[in-house]
């Protein structure tokens, strides 16, 4: 039987039955990595003796009794996670021998859990951009066109998913990281409710691998259905134990519904501040249709929706503010110089981002307290909703582009261009408040490419877009091999 394209829960049933071995599981994974991965430059550092020997022990404890999550099933883990005797690099030719001596925390919950390690996969240059190229390991292409980008910046986990090699894979998602690629590969993520799964030793090197609450970023499950999804957050869902562990755990409440006729569905396909693709918008209308005939109750407009031109500037401002933190003192001074020079009149995303690089403290605690208001007003709107359904991006996976200047890139949408990161303010949505999001493949476009959605929840609410997942999986289908 062909193991490589089948779920996490499937392999789980399989290894518990005595179907197949881990080592089995491994072997099959790591001869499909080394015969197709020259064309998809997913995996960039493997690990396949370890993987092999962690397979190995995986059956002997099986053969014991034991029964852990993910016993035996091979995974794959994004480059910027710390794993002892492996580099982390985050694409920095800087720091291309760095080896950090622990594991990550959501490393070490993997092994735990039983998971194979098959390896690491690629990233772009700091974990700054929307596709996944770096000097040190190269471009990862798309598994359904070679031409176009896999998504960034957990793009070689979303291409490594889709050519099938390994079930599940771990991402992490500042401005769509985990989303994005998921959109442009047809498979499934999901960015948790920010501070539900512990972020330390996911960090550039060389820094310490210290228990920080991180601003906007989150870890979180990329999987090829649903479910695998639910079954990795589990695993990747609690606090640090060196901090907020010590005096509590996590006990995420139920979906609010079982039924899709039971859910109450916003959805969005319209952003002020950019045009929706046609592929996009067919994608979005093929969800809002299937809602509609399982029963849902949707709507398209409502006035409890958060202003979203205020939260696409809201995110810019504490995405660039954040970014740009640590730039050299010189550097600094001449963003001053040049954001000095924007006229007052010129609120476009361009100067919004360019005013947000010499934010001052008391700037990011406006911006901060404006963030508090949306919160709050997300809050009301979920009163009356479950779910909002809303594009990733504005299109489907681009061409590679790798200009060094990235504002100088377009994106082009149906014909025409417009500035390359404006296209992250769908992401932003869900990030800005820092709200739980689940990416669900949709289709395809007529050029054959994978086209995505979000489904966005409640905070801390993470199994109800999780469960709509599902329940338009089955409506749907969901995600499909490339050919």
């Amino acid at each position: 039987m062909e193991w490589n394209f089948q779920t996490a829960e499937d392999l789980a049933a399989a290894l518990r039955a005595g179907e197949v071995t881990s080592a089995e599981l491994t072997d099959e994974a790591i001869a499909r990595i080394e015969r197709d991965d020259k064309a998809i430059n997913a995996i960039c550092v493997p690990d396949f003796d370890r993987a092999r020997a962690a397979a190995r022990g995986a059956d002997q404890a099986r053969a014991r009794g034991e029964d852990r999550p993910l016993l035996g099933i091979p995974v794959t883990v994004k480059e910027s996670y710390d794993i002892a005797g492996l580099p982390t690099t985050w694409g920095m030719p800087l720091h291309r021998n760095y080896m950090p001596a622990e594991d990550a925390v959501q490393v070490s919950r993997l092994k735990a859990a039983g998971a194979v390690v098959l390896g690491k996969t690629n990233v772009p240059l700091g974990l700054q951009d929307i596709q996944s190229f770096n000097e040190i390991y190269g471009t990862t292409n798309n598994p359904w066109d070679h031409g176009r980008t896999s998504g960034g910046s957990s793009g070689g986990s979303a291409a490594a998913l889709a050519s099938g090699f390994g079930a599940l894979s771990i991402g992490s998602d500042l401005a769509g990281s985990l989303r994005t690629p998921a959109h442009f590969c047809g498979i499934y993520a999901h960015k948790p409710t920010l501070g539900l799964a512990a972020t330390r030793g996911m960090v550039a090197p060389p820094a310490p691998p210290l228990p920080v609450d991180l601003d906007l970023a989150v870890v979180g499950p990329m999987a090829r259905t649903a479910r695998d999804l639910t079954l990795l957050l589990d695993v990747m869902a609690g606090p640090d134990p060196l901090t907020h562990g010590v005096a509590y755990d996590v006990t995420l409440p139920p979906a609010r519904h079982e039924r899709l006729c039971d859910f109450r569905v916003l959805v969005l396909e319209e952003h002020p501040l950019i045009p929706t693709g046609s592929a996009v918008r067919a994608g979005v209308n093929r969800v809002a249709d299937a809602l509609v005939d399982g029963g849902a109750r949707v709507e398209r407009h409502s006035p409890l929706l958060p202003d979203l031109t205020e939260a696409a500037t809201l995110y810019m401002q504490l995405l660039i503010s954040g970014s740009v933190a640590r730039f050299p003192i010189e550097s600094y001074e001449q963003l001053r110089t040049r954001a000095a020079g924007l006229s007052a009149d010129d609120q476009s995303l361009d100067a919004t981002r360019l005013r947000a690089m010499v934010f001052s403290h008391r700037d990011w605690i406006e911006a901060n307290n404006h963030r508090e208001l949306h919160r709050h007003g997300w809050r009301q709107l979920f009163a009356e909703f479950d779910a909002v359904v809303c594009p990733i991006t504005p299109t489907p996976a681009f061409p590679h582009d790798h200009n060094p200047n990235p504002l100088e890139r377009r994106i082009d949408i149906d014909g025409v261009g417009y500035p390359y990161f404006d296209q992250l303010v769908w992401a932003g949505l869900a990030t800005m408040p820092g709200l739980p999001a689940t990416a669900v493949p949709t289709g395809r476009s007529p050029e054959g490419l994978p086209v995505g959605v979000q489904l966005i929840g409640p905070m801390f609410e993470d199994r109800t877009p999780l469960r709509l997942a599902e329940l338009l999986e089955q409506k749907i289908g969901g995600f499909q091999v490339p050919k």
